[in-house]
């Protein structure tokens, strides 16, 4: 048997409408499929479909056979998961326990799937962990881990059964480069010995996995082809603009002298697990000014975010305020934007509950969806049943809906597409600079967080000591 996936004629719809087109696909061993497609265009809701696992109030019509058995509902193929399927989903929190330390999410694997004994089963987890460069790890639950080293686990809890078909889910969304090349690797040597489906908006890893490429945009599949002919010729006008975005074309707002300092951190320092993660930190933050924060996954970038914020205390060294900065002006874009939401309503309803709460302006929602490219129609849905990159946008919209003085955005783009990437990038520069708002930018993309940072922290080696004006060279400390 070649084929392991077999899609003929599949279309995913809701009540409001036709999400997904009808498509076909078919997937064989040791011959990757990657679906390559812009944010909300119903990548992730065809992998839900294949595993039998669409939200409540989605309809799959057409046929999917997996491991030659049709799937209607998750009952049909759930004694393969794990066994034989396994599926690494888009938002690592909503697959992981938590409040189950991590090295016990993966021996738990191993012992219910793989039937293998506790200590054996533990020696594997701590030993799969220091390989993915979580060591300290181990007695952590996820919400103590940062974006890329949840989404790091969330990879070795799918693929610790040895399920020969693995669905990957905007797999390398929130790593570093050198992760991101690591799990990249990964994922080859899974479809040299098995079948890899992966989904992405990121070219990169398209064109490293190879094989064969489906480009979707608004539920529909433009071209397929090898990846040679889609990524080197492509056909249509979408894949072409996907193909060579780049984000690097954002304007920040000048800083003038009237811009008064907010707050200040004086030799700021915190450690975690016994290791220093910066230290000595002198740093001010003023009315309109960017500042950028970048390193490697893990390295501690969110955690000087929250001290910035007050969420985190620091071991030593002290956060001043020079304004008064209440709760709800001081605010932070989560990299994970489903723990931000309700889950059990519509966004429409968290949205008005926020406005009521605060005291908002519901006027001002429409014109940002519109900006932020987001369809009126979502409103009706509940969180799950979006995708994370609309979910991110919807976060963006609700922290602007604020007006804060101080913005934390933590990774505010990984879950993007690079053309509704580079819009909602310069959207948020131009609204925090209207209302003079300080923003604190996370990533790991140090291109970008130059180009859009009046000033930029380097966290490396775990120590971070100074702050340094683009006009000078980045030193790593």
């Amino acid at each position: 048997m070649n084929k392991v996936i077999e899609v003929q004629k599949l279309s995913i719809s809701s009540s409001q409408g036709c999400i997904v087109e009808e498509l076909s696909l078919s997937l064989e061993w040791g011959k990757p499929v990657t679906i390559l497609g812009e944010t909300g265009s119903g990548k992730s809701l065809l992998a839900q479909a294949i595993m039998g696992a669409l939200p409540r109030g989605l309809e799959a019509k057409g046929e999917i056979r997996l491991l030659g058995k049709t799937v209607e509902c998750k009952a049909d193929i759930e004694e393969l998961w794990g066994r034989e399927v396994a599926m690494l989903p888009q938002e690592p929190w909503l697959s992981l326990d938590p409040i189950m330390p991590a090295s016990k999410q993966i021996s738990l694997v191993k012992r219910l799937v793989s039937l293998l004994n506790k200590p054996k089963s533990e020696s594997i987890a701590i030993d799969s962990l220091a390989r993915f460069g979580l060591e300290g790890s181990e007695g952590k639950v996820p919400s103590q881990l940062s974006g890329g080293m949840a989404q790091r686990l969330a990879y070795l809890c799918a693929t610790s059964a040895g399920g020969r078909v693995l669905i990957a889910d905007e797999p390398t969304k929130g790593l570093d480069s050198s992760r991101k090349q690591q799990l990249i690797q990964l994922l080859k040597e899974h479809s040299n010995k098995g079948a890899l489906l992966t989904i992405t908006h990121d070219v990169e890893v398209a064109k490293a996995l190879g094989g064969e490429i489906l480009v979707m945009k608004q539920g529909k599949v433009l071209e397929t082809g090898c990846c040679e002919s889609v990524l080197n010729a492509p056909k249509s006008e979408y894949a072409r603009s996907l193909i060579s975005a780049r984000n690097l074309d954002h304007q920040r707002g000048d800083l003038l002298p009237n811009h008064k300092v907010l707050l200040e951190l004086k030799g700021v320092e915190k450690s975690r697990g016994g290791k220093t993660l910066f230290s000595n930190v002198d740093l001010s933050l003023r009315e309109g000014e960017v500042l950028g924060l970048v390193g490697d996954s893990g390295a501690g970038k969110s955690s000087l975010a929250d001290v910035v914020l007050g969420l985190v205390q620091s071991d030593k060294g002290s956060v001043v305020h020079h304004q008064v900065l209440t709760r709800p002006k001081m605010l932070k874009l989560y990299q994970d934007p489903p723990a931000s939401f309700c889950q059990s309503i519509t966004l429409a309803k968290n949205l008005e509950d926020l406005c009521k709460l605060h005291q908002l302006d519901r006027k001002d929602i429409p014109r940002l969806m519109s900006e932020l490219s987001l369809n009126s129609e979502l409103l009706n849905r509940k969180p799950d049943s979006i995708s994370g990159g609309e979910l991110q946008r919807f976060a963006i919209l609700r922290v602007l809906l604020m007006k804060p003085k101080v913005l934390v955005a933590d990774e505010p783009t990984s879950r993007l597409d690079p053309i509704v990437a580079g819009s909602t990038i310069q959207l948020l520069l131009e609204q925090t600079s209207r209302i003079n708002c300080a923003v604190v930018f996370i990533s790991h993309d140090l291109e970008l967080v130059k180009q859009v940072s009046h000033k930029v922290v380097k966290i490396s080696d775990y120590v971070a000591n100074h702050s340094s004006e683009l006009s000078s060279p980045l030193v790593t400390v």
